[in-house]
């Protein structure tokens, strides 16, 4: 008992202290009128995201992701059971806006029966990225399912590494991101380049876009396009900082830039500054490297969209790809008043934007890619039906190899090593394991959207259309999609032939299933 005699005299000197320092200091009026008390208010608020997430939230609850959301792309990740007993406990009756999947009791395609059908389906987009350009290097990519653009230096070495290595795994593209090409991003996996306004990976000394060393470094990677990045969804048009130090040496180098100081990419392009010399810029990036380009975007203003459409129009210059980042996507950290209330949601300014196209017969010659939660398989669905070629997943991508939603993706202490680039915390995240996990889950959305098209009766996501979704109005109305919208009838498909080629490669990938034999009776 002598140690405790010992300790508590030292433990009441301690709070007294503590008590003095309480009421003493003048920052924190609580504190001055309860001293070492008032720091419960302090600790709770501190757990306050955690007690909600895993005691008091409800399953459908929290934001961005729900509790069912994220177990079901963990389960996905871990090759656990991913279904859901009991029926929805989504109340979609009484939610406007909710949409429902119409399926087809007669339908032209016809899934097999077999309890893995689907595990290991081959999911190609139903376009030949650049082939309305003549690109040189065109391309179809052989996923709908990428995986969205992500820094090194945003997220650890480590995790995307893993994310580059599942994207081999499941043979889908990964989006470097503005921050560079980085020795993490070469371990099998090919890539999409993009050019951000500070031109990280390709430019000069003096931080001038550099045509040369973006060629040498497409030269001696597996990159498949590139993507000029106007703005994003987390936050549009508005440069980034990061901090002198976590510009290590590794960044430095990745980047281009002086290692131990200030990181600053400008809010806005040097090399171009109207749809014009935009497009002048995509044709010369396109001809030096022979790759599709393309453009992210997220989507305010929509005159920028209809200049942009109608010099591709009347000019025959153009972008192979847009890139459509919608207001809720967030894997970037940013100002408030920018996550919550800039940019248009996905379905807005994705419809706006592909009306633009439409409208002036564009849409079938372009390849659509959309991003802001459409790693789930109800929004992805909503997607493709919409004109969506291929969806981008981000923070999806970042729960299949460990994220926990913790929301420190700004503070550099991510708990789970995904988004630090603290070593000590990045060394929890083993790349090999994350990357079998990140290429569970892709293929097993690849399935959930190749079993949903077959329910719709046909063959590929991307030929489910607008009327096969409907938007409930409340528990008594509902609307089609298209009317939603204002499509008119054609409107997010591909073109006949694209359409006849897919269908051609689904069937011949993974054949039609069936039925036992009829009767004698249904025969006759």
């Amino acid at each position: 008992m002598k140690w405790a005699s010992r300790a508590v005299p030292v433990l009441s000197a301690a709070v007294a202290a503590l008590a003095a320092r309480d009421l003493l200091q003048r920052d924190h009026a609580l504190l001055r009128n309860f001293p070492v008390v008032g720091r419960a208010r302090y600790l709770l608020e501190a757990i306050g995201p955690e007690l909600r997430q895993y005691i008091v939230a409800g399953n459908n609850e929290e934001r961005p992701f729900t509790r069912d959301q994220r177990r079901w792309i963990y389960a996905s990740a871990k090759k656990e059971n991913n279904y859901f007993g009991f029926g929805t406990d989504n109340d979609i009756e009484y939610t406007p806006g909710y949409p429902i999947i119409k399926h087809r009791t007669f339908g032209r395609a016809v899934p097999p029966s077999s309890p893995t059908a689907g595990h290991d389906v081959e999911l190609p987009c139903a376009k030949v990225l650049g082939a309305a350009r003549r690109r040189a290097r065109a391309f179809r990519p052989g996923s709908v399912v990428n995986i969205s653009g992500m820094s090194f230096g945003s997220l650890s070495g480590r995790a995307v590494e893993a994310l580059n290595r599942g994207a081999a795994l499941a043979g889908c593209l990964q989006n470097t991101g503005e921050g560079g090409l980085s020795p993490y991003h070469r371990n099998g996996g090919d890539l999409v380049f993009q050019i951000g306004t500070a031109y990280f990976g390709c430019r000069d000394e003096r931080g001038r876009f550099s045509l040369e060393r973006l060629k040498d470094l497409v030269a001696g990677a597996p990159v498949r396009a590139l993507e000029i990045k106007l703005s994003q969804g987390a936050k549009p048009s508005l440069g980034g900082l990061l901090p002198a130090a976590k510009v290590s040496a590794e960044i430095a180098a990745t980047r281009g830039i002086p290692a131990g100081q200030d990181c600053v990419s400008p809010s806005r392009h040097a090399e171009f500054s109207d749809c014009d010399s935009l497009l002048d810029w995509v044709e010369l990036l396109a001809a030096e490297t022979g790759l599709p380009v393309g453009i992210k975007s997220a989507v305010g203003d929509l005159g920028f969209w209809d200049e942009l459409t109608t010099l591709m129009r009347d000019t025959g210059r153009g972008v192979d790809y847009v890139n459509v980042d919608g207001g809720e996507g967030g894997t970037g950290a940013a100002p408030l008043i920018f996550t919550d209330s800039v940019s248009l949601p996905f379905q807005q300014g994705f419809t706006r934007v592909y009306r633009t196209f439409a409208e002036k017969d564009l849409h079938e010659q372009t390849v659509f890619i959309g991003a802001g939660k459409l790693g789930l398989p109800d929004n992805a669905v909503v997607a493709f039906a919409l004109g969506c070629d291929m969806v981008n997943v981000g923070r999806e991508a970042m729960l299949s190899i460990g994220c926990i939603q913790a929301q420190k993706c700004h503070t550099d202490t991510c708990p789970t090593g995904v988004a630090t680039q603290n070593p000590w915390l990045a060394r929890g995240l083993d790349p090999t394991l994350k990357a079998a996990r990140a290429a569970n889950y892709i293929r097993t959305l690849r399935r959930d959207l190749v079993k949903v098209a077959e329910a719709c009766g046909v063959e590929h996501p991307g030929l489910i259309d607008t009327d096969a979704v409907e938007i409930l109005d409340g528990r008594t109305a509902s609307t089609p999609l298209r009317e939603v919208y204002g499509y008119r009838p054609g409107w997010g498909l591909p073109s006949a032939a694209d359409r006849a080629e897919i269908v051609r490669l689904m069937t011949a990938e993974a054949p039609q299933g069936g039925s036992a034999p009829p009767s004698p009776t249904a025969a006759g």
